[in-house]
């Protein structure tokens, strides 16, 4: 079985609110999916279908595989390195500010 892949590295968005837009697209088709993630109201679903658009690309050009015909074989999100940022709080303290950062990896294969 042909598989197609795509990864997006350093995407600023938490791990854990960007698998809740992986989870309404995982099993799907590539058609059903998409419409999926552009009607979601999430910010991970615009950041998600890119990521979706490259890999399906990537099966069209390299596999020569009809957009129809794909099934999202995995969707993965992994966590990525996160910058520490600081808040200044009363009497001199600090409130540390974790700015988390994902990596996506979409890999679509024939139904």
């Amino acid at each position: 079985m042909n598989n197609a892949k795509a990864i997006s590295k350093f995407v600023r968005i938490s791990p854990r609110k960007a698998r809740l837009a992986a989870g309404l697209i995982r099993g799907l088709s590539v058609p059903e999916a998409s419409t999926q993630l552009m009607f979601s109201n999430l910010k991970a679903g615009r950041l998600l279908k890119k990521t979706l658009d490259s890999a399906v690309a990537n099966a069209e050009t390299q596999l020569d595989i009809r957009r129809e015909n794909l099934k999202i074989v995995e969707v993965r999100v992994d966590a990525g390195p996160t910058l520490k940022r600081a808040k200044p709080k009363n009497r001199g303290g600090r409130h540390p500010i974790m700015k988390r950062t994902s990596h996506f990896t979409v890999i679509v294969g024939n139904q």
